[in-house]
């Protein structure tokens, strides 16, 4: 039959094309399976767990015919043709939809859910595209083209069958029978259709309670009454000691200890946790790395999609504002972009008073060897270190520093590759793994060659340590913000699961500890460390979510722990030996393994939905910890109606990047004060943002206002060191204002900071020639 030349489509058509999309989504999965084998993630491709995918894409394209038979009846009796064109079209774009999220499963190993919404459409893309993945934007178009042109030769092909199909039992009522038999499928997300998860979680997460019937105003303040169970291990001295937090990216308890799975790849901190206090059950508080900093350090809520993705901050306690009050000088150090995850602006909200990103290194450092499409995260472990031991510490102050490496996370290119590829061959070698250990080895080798390279630069920055001021005095905490996405998870708690170790000269002895403990205990445990042996200044009351670290060498555990998966995804929770996880419950053992309950207790679901009520509650309406508590008020500048109105009117509060482009050509009209106003709006919202500092000085030097112009660049400066722009205003502005000295010695350090010193190589020229003629006027005196 001669399908082309019908001119009103039947539901014997429509079938047709329900069964073509359901042989594509067939197709799918025998990419995501070939894929997953050929990363030696899974066994085989056609198993159990194919065949179980297979039913769940029927049940999904049972449900998709159901939905869409409708306007498709609809649409046809309006005007032939045009319900079968929806069709068509509809289920084209479900299928474009499935294979971006099988690419994404497929990279990150785990199915995008609720979490969307709380991610930006360039975060998404580029998790699904990376040198780790399938490939570039460019393949998945090509593939995506491919598909369709499956979708459209299997829809042609299924004329073959119309006489069957013409005889099938009425449409509906089949579809319905197979989706039901579908839903009852026991399935985990490698198996399940990935469009239907991530709309089924964002509905769920849509319709989800998480009201507050406490009492309480300030449900988690409590006085400070943490056990001090750190200090039987150490030998204090009379001054505070230095703290220093070394949060590893990606290093789950799988790689580090005699019994890891994955071991041999971390020598030096396999090492280093036989002379420390050694938790090997320790769990990261999420499966992300936005969870990390504000857990370790302030024991903090999650808030809706992370505690520093909120739009205003409520007050806090951290061990940065409450140690900053106690005189420490405070710091944080990453070699990549400090605006992802909006880290510069949580630390911000803290005063640091030292941040470090990729934007401050200078020429002196070599950025990571970059993704197939020329994309580098930054700087890499061992760069990082040696910037940041280059800065002074000569300051008789104690010290608060924090690390966050980025060597072990994709695209897993370390220095010299060939060298550490070659260094996992060895392992491999010499070292007893079970089987299919060895092939995800052998299938990631560019994973391990970076935990080779990420050890070897810890053990530098241990040995270059040494060497600064202070170090006898030292206390060095170093775990990881969760297990590696690249390496498949062996339980549903395997993700959270992260070293800890606490290393010092000032320590007694070393002891390894199985009792389990999470990053929330971090921050309590310290404070309660230093609060009675230095007199430390602390509030009388606390809201930390964690108790203090058990110190039992055996295996016990008496927490509670809620775990934020991803953004905006509360589904795990610890509750003593109990896990749950999306719903299903486990028994924990001394290893962490775990063992599923068959029991119809729903006490942990509660514990779950109350921690969920007050997690909304405290976070959304500023209820932490009371004003009179708070070290440090983060506030925004505060600005009239008039004026919002105005800046509503050239901005619309999404792009910052053309509402710098409005003020510059306000600025180049010589409409100097909109142009400002709009610039400390933008600085207000974006601190980081180092184009809006440089303007705003350039006007102020314009306008004849030296002095806050200067105090502006060399704040722009401080943020970014490398870039030429506020060194060629601030050459300027020295030399309209006759400070000829300043601008002499602000040479020196453009050359040493600055790659792109020779671009204005006219105005060092002109700082240079002015400086030497005031010298020999001045002589000749």
């Amino acid at each position: 039959m001669n399908t082309s030349q019908i001119d009103s489509y039947t539901l014997k058509h429509y079938t047709r094309a329900v069964i073509a999309f359901f042989g594509c989504l067939v197709a799918l999965s025998i990419f995501q399976y070939s894929l997953l084998y050929a990363k030696g993630i899974v066994d085989i491709i056609f198993g159990r767990s194919f065949f179980i995918a297979l039913v769940h894409h029927i049940g999904f394209s049972s449900l998709t015919g159901i939905f869409l038979v409708f306007p498709f009846k609809f649409l046809e009796n309006l005007r032939p043709r045009y319900g079968m064109y929806f069709a068509l079209g509809s289920l084209g774009v479900l299928l474009l939809i499935e294979l971006f999220l099988t690419v994404y499963f497929c990279t990150v190993l785990l199915p995008l859910g609720s979490d969307i919404a709380a991610y930006s459409w360039e975060e998404v893309r580029f998790k699904a595209f990376n040198a780790n993945s399938w490939g570039t934007l460019g393949y998945f178009l090509l593939g995506a083209l491919l598909l369709q042109l499956l979708f459209l030769g299997m829809y042609r092909s299924t004329v073959r069958f119309y006489r069957l199909i013409n005889g099938m039992f009425p449409l509906t009522l089949v579809f319905f029978s197979i989706f039901i038999t579908a839903m009852f499928t026991p399935s985990k997300p490698i198996n399940q259709n990935k469009t239907y998860y991530l709309g089924l979680n964002l509905y769920r997460t849509a319709t989800e309670e998480h009201s507050y019937d406490g009492k309480s105003t300030y449900p988690l303040l409590r006085p400070i009454q943490t056990q001090n169970t750190l200090k039987p291990y150490f030998n204090l001295k009379k001054t505070k000691p230095n703290l220093v937090f070394l949060i590893v990216e990606g290093l789950g308890r799988d790689f580090v200890g005699k019994d890891a799975p994955y071991g041999g790849f971390t020598p030096f901190l396999d090492s280093l946790s036989t002379q420390s206090l050694y938790w090997k059950n320790c769990l990261s508080t999420t499966g992300r790395n936005f969870g990390a900093l504000p857990a370790l350090v302030g024991s903090l809520p999650f808030g809706k999609n992370g505690f520093m993705g909120m739009e205003e901050y409520p007050n806090k306690l951290t061990l940065y504002g409450i140690l900053k009050k106690n005189a420490y000088h405070t710091s944080y150090y990453q070699g990549s972009n400090g605006a992802f995850d909006n880290v510069v602006r949580f630390l911000q909200s803290e005063d640091v008073d030292l941040i470090l990103d990729k934007a401050g290194f200078g020429k002196n450092y070599d950025l990571q060897t970059g993704d197939s499409g020329g994309y580098s995260w930054g700087y890499p472990d061992l760069e990082l270190f040696r910037k940041s031991v280059s800065l002074d510490r000569s300051k008789d102050t104690p010290r608060m520093e924090v690390y966050l490496t980025l060597s072990t996370r994709d695209p897993f290119l370390p220095p010299k590759m060939t060298y550490y590829t070659e260094q996992v061959e060895k392992t491999l070698e010499h070292r007893a793994y079970g089987k299919r250990e060895r092939r995800i080895i052998k299938k990631n080798d560019g994973v391990f060659a970076s935990l080779l390279y990420a050890d070897n630069a810890l053990a530098w920055f241990f040995e270059a340590y040494k060497k600064l001021p202070g170090y006898e005095n030292t206390i060095f905490i170093v775990t990881g913000n969760h297990l590696l996405p690249a390496i498949p998870a062996r339980t549903e708690i395997s993700r959270f699961h992260v070293p800890l170790l606490i290393y010092s000269p000032l320590l007694k002895a070393p002891r390894k500890m199985e009792a389990l403990n999470s990053h929330f205990d971090i921050a309590p445990s310290i404070v309660s460390l230093l609060h009675k042996q230095y007199n430390l200044s602390v509030p009388e009351k606390t809201a930390w979510l964690g108790s203090g670290l058990d110190t039992e060498k055996t295996f016990r555990s008496v927490k509670r722990i809620p775990l934020m998966r991803n953004k905006n995804e509360l589904k795990d929770y610890v509750k003593g030996t109990t896990f749950l996880s999306d719903g299903e419950i486990f028994e924990m053992d001394k290893n962490l393994g775990l063992t599923p309950l068959e029991t119809e207790d729903d006490t942990l679901e509660l514990a779950l939905k109350r921690f969920k009520g007050v997690n909304q509650y405290i976070t959304k309406n500023n209820r932490i910890i009371p004003d009179s508590l708070a070290v440090f008020n983060f506030e925004k500048e505060k600005f009239s109606g008039r004026d919002i109105v105005w800046i509503h009117s050239v901005f619309n509060g999404h792009n910052f990047d053309r509402a710098f482009d409005s003020a510059r050509e306000l600025a180049l009209a010589k409409e100097y004060d909109r142009a400002l106003l709009l610039l400390r709006y933008i600085v207000s919202e974006v601190p980081g943002n180092v184009d809006a500092k440089i303007l705003m000085g350039r006007i102020n030097g314009w306008r004849g206002h030296y002095s806050d112009s200067i105090t502006l660049l060399q704040e722009a400066i401080e943020m970014v060191p490398d870039y030429i722009d506020a060194y060629a205003a601030l050459f300027d502005v020295y030399y309209w204002s006759g400070r000829y000295k300043e601008g002499y010695e602000l040479i020196a350090k453009v050359q040493q900071n600055s790659s792109r010193a020779d671009e204005i190589y006219e105005k060092i020229a002109r700082a240079k020639k002015l400086y030497d003629k005031e010298k020999q006027l001045a002589t000749a005196q």
